[in-house]
């Protein structure tokens, strides 16, 4: 259910938040973390699970964007497109 006195607007879902400055500091650490690595054995087992991660996630969003579209176009009286 919406909150009470804010328009709809199918599209406000999708704008990112910027992030907390906790997350931005986790993100920097992780950065300087991979930086900092001389191991190329580690630094390939690195990038090899962040592909599969990333694979993943892009699956998971697609799913779950298609599931929003379709509850939009029902909340909104729209028809179901197969």
């Amino acid at each position: 259910m919406l909150p009470k006195n804010e328009p709809l607007n199918s599209f406000d879902w999708m704008v990112v938040n910027k992030p907390s400055l906790e997350e931005e500091l986790t993100l920097e650490r992780s950065i300087r973390s991979i930086e900092d690595c001389d191991n190329v054995d580690v630094l390939s087992q690195l990038c090899v699970a962040m592909a599969k991660a990333q694979h993943h996630q892009t699956r998971l969003l697609r799913q779950a964007v298609g599931h929003i579209a379709l509850l939009d176009a029902v909340l909104s009286g729209g028809e179901q497109k197969p």
